[in-house]
């Protein structure tokens, strides 16, 4: 299929829509134990396939470097013995957790004798975008399915190889229960004009989920025709403020940024109350100095340690690097309006002892996770209970946030009466 014409893909695309959306009518009426024992079956697969699969990924890989990938984008390709065991783990640990499928709230009963609340369902049929990492292949499949929605998956073309083999293990997982294959299907072209179908498709696709670079997320926003789930950057601001422990300021604005560099909830920005800054900002350069980050700063952030001069296009850049930039502000107000400025709306965060300023800051500043006396790097489904997230979005509508099984589903209205009838 990779050497298909566009006009072909359209209509490989749209047998694929056709079978999703039939599929998601089953998937969502599946009682609970189907799917859980959907997801241990394909485990079980994966554990079986062990050799195909390296030697499927094997082929990316030989193909990779021949196209001159970089190292980086090798070792997120490559089918480690350790991944596909944390493959197998993923859905036996989705497999745990709760379904949200069927679940009533809010009951009440109106004046008129009705019964009324909410029942939470499947949103439907997900189509899922992403680049390089063919475990996303199981996390988003297994994601989906316990959360009762087909999905159409649609990995990069570096990674084709693999993620049949992938698909192979999830369609004789989901056969082994009863389930029809059409549950998760993976996109085999490697022709770009199936994304541009795919996200253009809503008599089939309900949301679109983009899982990758800032470029893929941009075009993939611009171009759908389907509410996408997504976010574009991370650009993470820690505050410290007058009032902060400066020992619990110095650890978390520590971890914040080099825990991981390369990882969306990382601290960028570092704002500094001016009255603190004399005791707690030499020490931070060193501890940075230790992990050779680059430090740029305001002019006063200059004045007082080792630092390059700050521009304007710092305050709204997401490094994904070892690049930090620093700036003093006078106080909680001047922190709040730099945030709102230029934050992605995806993690910020405030170190104080002051009740009063923490309860201000989680309520005025508009993002997507706020955080007092914690480090960024805490924003994430697995550290939130959610079990596992398909991604984090910083969108107010539907999902906001990381986004785990619940934000994989919608509500609808469900009214129990008696023979009632309006007059």
């Amino acid at each position: 299929m990779t050497d298909m014409k566009v006009d072909s893909v359209k209509d490989y695309m749209a047998h694929i829509g056709i079978k999703a959306r039939a599929a998601s009518r089953l998937i969502a009426a599946a009682p609970t134990a189907t799917k859980n024992n959907a997801l241990l079956a394909i485990a079980q697969e994966l554990d079986k396939s062990r050799i195909t699969l390296v030697a499927e990924n094997q082929k990316d890989l030989a193909a990779g470097k021949a196209n001159g990938l970089d190292s980086a984008m090798l070792d997120r390709l490559t089918l480690k013995p350790a991944t596909i065991d944390a493959m197998i783990e993923g859905l036996r640990q989705v497999a745990a957790l709760p379904d949200p499928c069927g679940e009533i709230t809010d009951m009440s009963y109106r004046p008129t004798g009705i019964q009324v609340g909410k029942m939470r369902v499947p949103l439907g049929v997900v189509g899922i975008i992403y680049e390089s990492r063919p475990n996303v292949t199981i996390d988003a499949a297994s994601l989906c399915l316990k959360s009762g929605n087909a999905a159409i998956l649609r990995g990069g073309s570096e990674a084709i190889h693999s993620n049949r083999a992938i698909a192979h293990c999830l369609q004789a997982g989901l056969k082994a229960v009863g389930l029809p294959r059409e549950v998760v299907q993976v996109i085999e072209t490697t022709d770009r004009a199936a994304v541009g179908e795919l996200i253009t498709m809503p008599q089939y696709v309900d949301v679109i989920v983009p899982r990758g670079g800032k470029g893929l997320i941009e075009r993939i926003s611009s171009e759908a025709k389907v509410p996408v789930i997504k976010h574009l950057d991370g650009i993470c601001h820690v505050y410290i403020d007058a009032t902060a422990d400066l020992e619990k300021a110095l650890v978390i604005a520590i971890n914040a940024k080099t825990h991981r560099y390369g990882v969306c909830n990382a601290m960028e920005t570092l704002l500094v109350q001016e009255q603190v800054a004399p005791a707690i900002l030499p020490r931070l350069a060193a501890a940075y100095a230790e992990k050779e980050v680059e430090l740029r700063g305001c002019a006063k952030t200059c004045a007082l340690i080792d630092a390059k001069p700050a521009t304007e296009e710092d305050w709204s850049t997401e490094y994904l690097a070892p690049i930090l930039s620093i700036k003093l502000v006078a106080g909680l107000d001047e922190a709040i309006e730099h945030i709102n400025r230029y934050s992605s709306q995806h993690t910020d965060a405030i170190v104080t002892e002051n009740y009063t300023l923490a309860r201000r800051f989680i309520t005025e500043v508009d993002s997507s996770s706020v955080m007092v006396n914690a480090s960024t790097r805490f924003a994430d489904g697995f550290e939130y209970g959610l079990g596992a997230e398909i991604g984090i979005s910083t969108d107010k509508i539907h999902a906001r946030g990381p986004v785990g099984l619940e934000g994989l589903t919608s509500q609808k209205w469900v009214v129990f009466g008696d023979g009632h009838v309006r007059k």
